[in-house]
């Protein structure tokens, strides 16, 4: 009966919400560095067996086909598109651009393992001159990389070493070195805000090295990642999504008015 379209359609129109929210976040952050855009992926109902295909029909012959009635969508989850954002020249010595795999290590104290990671680059030094994320919460590098005060000339190289020069010298002195962990499956990295992931089991272990080595992509200094979010795309999706919805409400109008004239029918 109408019912089923009612509660098919019900489905829809929740299902659809979800994938509008995940649109509208996306473009929200079309200007963050390191953002990752998510999609939303859909995936159909359990169905009502009225027919089985290959049962004899009147015939009897074998039907070629079955008749089953759909009992609507779900999200099934949304997917992470870690494709490479474009590199976006900024002239600060502390922007730093992975270009390729791989992710920055942070300090997270209740997080997995104390470390969540990120693509993000732009980082800042705190009073300490420790190296940290240049966000609200100013999360520490792992390894730790401390600069003194009085350096200059700060340089990051492509493989993770961060240089600078000292007073009166004119070697350049090292201070530590940046790393970058990569996953087997990055799609199963957990988001937990502040452009950060951390470890899950469907990730699977970080395993951690230097950039540009094992397949790990290599840095570069005065450079940011832009987000990934594609807005013409995003718009597009914007548009289907919301024409869908109005389609699903016209389906629930129908079945309303089939239900109407049902009850009607002994008067």
């Amino acid at each position: 009966m109408a019912i089923n379209a009612l509660q098919s359609s019900a489905s829809a129109l929740a299902a659809l919400d979800t994938a509008l929210d995940v649109t509208a976040n996306n473009l929200a952050n079309v200007n963050t560095p390191g953002f990752k855009a998510s999609r939303a992926n859909f995936q159909d109902l359990l169905y009502i067996e009225k027919e089985q295909p290959g049962t004899l029909n009147a015939q009897q012959d074998q039907r070629p086909i079955g008749l089953y009635v759909g009992l609507g969508v779900k999200v099934s989850g949304t997917q992470l598109d870690f494709a490479q954002g474009a590199p976006q020249f900024t002239g600060r010595p502390l922007d730093v651009n992975i270009n390729g795999d791989g992710f920055f290590q942070v300090t997270v104290e209740d997080a997995r393992g104390g470390l969540a990671f990120t693509r993000a680059g732009n980082f800042a030094l705190n009073r300490d001159g420790e190296l940290v994320l240049a966000n609200d919460q100013g999360r520490r590098i792992e390894p730790g990389v401390t600069i003194p005060p009085e350096a200059t000339n700060i340089t990051i190289s492509s493989d993770g070493r961060v240089l600078y020069t000292a007073p009166g010298e004119t070697e350049q002195t090292e201070a530590g070195r940046l790393q970058l962990a990569t996953f087997v499956n990055p799609a199963g990295l957990k988001q937990v805000g502040e452009n950060l992931y951390v470890e899950t089991d469907a990730s699977g272990a970080p395993v951690v090295g230097d950039p540009s080595t094992d397949q790990r992509g290599f840095l570069q200094q005065n450079f940011l990642e832009s987000s990934n979010v594609d807005p013409t795309r995003e718009l597009i999706d914007l548009i289907r999504t919301q024409r869908a919805f109005e389609m699903n409400s016209q389906s629930i109008r129908a079945a309303d008015e089939s239900l109407r004239t049902v009850s009607q029918l002994r008067r």
